[in-house]
């Protein structure tokens, strides 16, 4: 199934399923598809991150925020994202994604992503986003937060979500001049 499919019925699922927390965490469930499959016979690891993309949307939905942005005309891109693999998702195979904000700082919202298939971790991210403006500014996570109803507290950015960061920060600038 293509992905703009599944965001179609992810749209009408999240109408239904209620408001969460603009943190999180929010479970969306998914099934893995036939199209979802490598040669391997397992979910390509290139279809995870197309599934967390709904997963934020989800969230972002769910919560209300997504609203709020497009009334400003502010969205999201991602900009820095890891993953760890533990099991395989077969095809058929139900999963839910719980995805969580686990903080921000002045640049950069972070969101944890984790696939649970039977009871079990399968899957880990964690993904660094900033959000622009369509005139291309770039929006303070602050600014975001602000938007919502009830402004949640700034969680403590783990130490871990800070070098991995600013790891990944120095990475690209090492490589930049291979442009």
């Amino acid at each position: 199934m293509n992905m703009f499919v599944r965001l179609v019925v992810l749209g009408i699922r999240a109408r239904l399923r209620g408001h969460i927390d603009p943190l999180g965490p929010c479970r969306t469930p998914f099934r893995v598809l036939p199209t979802d499959l490598d040669l391997l016979g397992h979910m390509n690891n290139g279809v995870y991150f197309s599934v967390f993309d709904l997963a934020r949307v989800d969230l972002m939905t769910r919560s209300g925020l997504l609203g709020k942005l497009r009334e400003r005309g502010w969205y999201p891109v991602v900009t820095a994202e890891t993953a760890s693999f533990r099991r395989s998702l077969k095809p058929f195979r139900r999963f839910d994604v719980h995805t969580r904000i686990v903080g921000w700082d002045e640049r950069h919202l972070y969101l944890e992503h984790r696939v649970v298939t039977g009871g079990k971790l399968a899957t880990t991210a964690m993904i660094q986003a900033r959000f622009l403006s369509r005139t291309g500014e770039r929006i303070a996570p602050e600014r975001l937060i602000d938007l919502l109803d009830d402004s949640p507290a700034r969680p403590e950015l783990p130490d871990w979500v800070a070098d991995w960061s600013a790891a990944s920060y120095e990475h690209s600038r090492e490589h930049a001049h291979l442009q």
